[in-house]
């Protein structure tokens, strides 16, 4: 099934203009154009925008490209790949490129506060620190931010996860209120891959990144139900308002090169058995409608998984176990890469009414976000009634529980780095979700709970970096 025609595209030769943009190494750079009076003093800001909402989506992509197998959405081909067994991987590469982001919005606040009428870069550069910061946090624990950016300090101290948690929550009310003040006299336009400058959106993404950090809380003493649901209120009112990445041929969707190396047997992009169960009928006994947008079946016509840790055995290289491909939704050349969603945003409303005792406002979400994430990706109206309809999906408003909303939105929030957070709130309680294979023993039979620092870090900040085992529990994930 091919996947629906997308929208939102920005003209091509803004993208094309972009690729320049993004080919300038480090911010000084952008700084230094104030140098030149021939320039206009608008453009680094102008400049920093590109690269910052063009780079926070690839960094999602970043991080889910090694969490998608913690969560078994994707499978090694290879057995015992490092990733897919847990060990202590360095992904220097992943939290470079996550702190060059965070240092060009630094840049971006700098020049939009000194620009004025320009608060409005000043409001989305906020919100897009929150979301780049809370992938650091939410992967790693602690890192360093208070002295990471001031330019005078070679080895910066670590600040705690809860005290980041504190700060993105700042940064994310600041954001809010600098864009709800208005009076811009610059204004953000095409710059902004995601949402070519709308502020009401970009508000509505701050009230929804507000309600997500605050359900990350749902195993600590702060959390409040109520809170999460008061800030939904103010966020998104339709699947019109995701936050998402749109690409084009000559900048692919990260995850349609992944599918485009495994079809030239760069492999890679092979999913695991446990989403594959989920979705083809052995682990509940029906088949997803959605199965089509997220893999093609093998040679035979049969969706075939791929084992955690074990590899592919016998298997062929092509054709025997279903992989990510080019006409599916997800890996589409040019599909949409999620940041933030409508449907992701009604999971969250049906989880925190749920635990607040709101059970109807939990029973209408839960059944609003299966729908709103199938209609999203293409999937048939009857099909979406049919899927719902049955028992084991929906179970009735007084019979919902945790376990309901964490299965459906565990299938929904495919590929997204989120799972990862909602997969160690719910402890790995997942129908059918066993250890990998060929497991890192000094794990001691449990699943990673955080990421190990990277080589460069431990190299060069040694005497800060934190002992930490990879299955200590970051600070919102208590047992």
């Amino acid at each position: 099934m091919k996947a629906p025609r997308l929208t939102r595209l920005f003209d091509p030769r803004i993208w094309l203009a972009a690729l320049v943009v993004f080919t300038i190494s480090g911010c000084d750079d952008f700084l230094s154009i104030n140098d030149d009076p021939n320039n206009p003093t608008s453009a680094p800001a102008s400049g920093l925008m590109t690269n910052v909402t063009f780079e926070t989506a690839q960094n999602h992509f970043l991080v889910a490209s090694n969490t998608s197998y913690f969560v078994q959405y994707l499978a090694s081909p290879n057995e015992a790949n490092t990733t897919d067994t847990q060990q202590p991987v360095s992904y220097g590469a992943t939290w470079f490129n996550l702190y060059n982001v965070l240092t060009d919005l630094q840049d971006l606040e700098a020049l939009a506060a000194e620009q004025e009428g320009n608060s409005e870069a000043l409001g989305i550069a906020k919100l897009l620190k929150a979301m780049n910061l809370g992938l650091l946090v939410d992967n790693w624990g602690s890192v360093p931010y208070s002295q990471a950016f001031t330019g005078d300090v070679l080895q910066p101290e670590y600040d705690s996860g809860e005290d980041l948690y504190a700060e993105i929550f700042t940064l994310i009310d600041e954001g809010i209120a600098t864009l709800e003040a208005g009076n811009f006299t610059t204004t953000v336009g095409n710059e902004d891959f995601i949402y070519g400058g709308d502020t009401d959106l970009w508000i509505k993404t701050g009230y929804f990144l507000r309600a997500r950090y605050l359900n990350h809380l749902s195993k600590t003493e702060q959390y409040d139900p109520a809170a999460v649901l008061s800030a939904l209120d103010n966020a998104y009112e339709s699947t019109a308002d995701d936050a998402q990445m749109m690409y084009f041929q000559e900048e692919r969707n990260p995850w349609g090169q992944v599918a485009i190396d495994n079809a030239n047997l760069f492999l890679g992009g092979w999913l695991s058995e446990q989403i594959v169960g989920y979705l083809n009928g052995d682990t509940f006994g029906f088949v997803d409608p959605r199965i089509d947008l997220y893999t093609d079946p093998n040679d035979e016509g049969e969706y075939i998984g791929t084992r955690n840790g074990a590899g592919r055995g016998d298997a062929a290289e092509q054709g025997e176990r279903v992989t990510l491909t080019t006409d599916t939704y997800y890996a589409g050349e040019t599909a949409p890469l999620p940041l933030a969603t409508y449907f992701e945003q009604k999971f969250i409303e049906a989880e925190a009414a749920l635990l607040d005792g709101q059970t109807s406002r939990a029973y209408a979400a839960y059944l609003d976000a299966i729908d709103a994430h199938m209609e999203k990706i293409g999937v048939p109206e009857t099909s979406r009634q049919t899927y719902v309809g049955r028992p084991s999906v929906d179970p009735g408003m007084s019979n919902l529980t945790l376990d309901d909303i964490f299965r459906e939105k565990y299938i929904a929030m495919f590929l997204h780095p989120e799972s990862w957070v909602d997969v160690r709130r719910h402890d790995y309680d997942y129908v059918g979700m066993e250890l990998p294979e060929n497991l890192n023993p000094d794990l001691g039979g449990e699943f990673i709970r955080r990421l190990a620092y990277p080589d460069s870090e431990t190299q060069r900040n040694g005497a800060n970096v934190p002992a930490a085992d990879l299955n200590d529990r970051i600070w919102w994930d208590q047992p």
